[in-house]
């Protein structure tokens, strides 16, 4: 698992008291179908670029057991952790088996840049 750190300025401000977004990174750096584990500004977050081109962003680790996210398998509905197969959607994070949700993250493509709120 490769982890980016990124503790650059944000690419855009928000209000001080809400998320800022930052460009962590290149689409194409993800391989389609895959993801990767950047920390943004002290958060670690897992990026995945769907084979579809969407992009899902969510925390690094599993709140079942800390098992690393970006490692996991996914489709545009769920991914599933790698250390026991726990699923959570994308839709809005719930697991599909009733235990703690995952915090999903606001990301998108700027101009071939990955750009995620924190």
């Amino acid at each position: 698992m490769s982890v980016t750190d990124v503790t650059a300025d944000p690419t855009t401000a928000a209000p001080a008291a809400g998320p800022r977004a930052y460009a962590v990174g290149r689409v194409e750096d993800i391989p389609p179908g895959e993801g990767r584990t950047f920390v943004v500004n002290g958060t670690q977050v897992a990026v995945f670029r769907l084979r579809n081109g969407s992009l899902h962003a969510t925390q690094a680790a599993c709140p079942h057991a800390g098992g690393p996210l970006a490692d996991g398998q996914t489709d545009v509905d769920v991914l599933v952790c790698p250390l026991h197969l726990y699923a959570y959607r994308w839709s809005d994070g719930a697991s599909t088996n009733g235990t703690a949700r995952i915090r999903l993250f606001p990301v998108r493509d700027v101009d071939g840049n990955v750009v995620v709120e924190v």
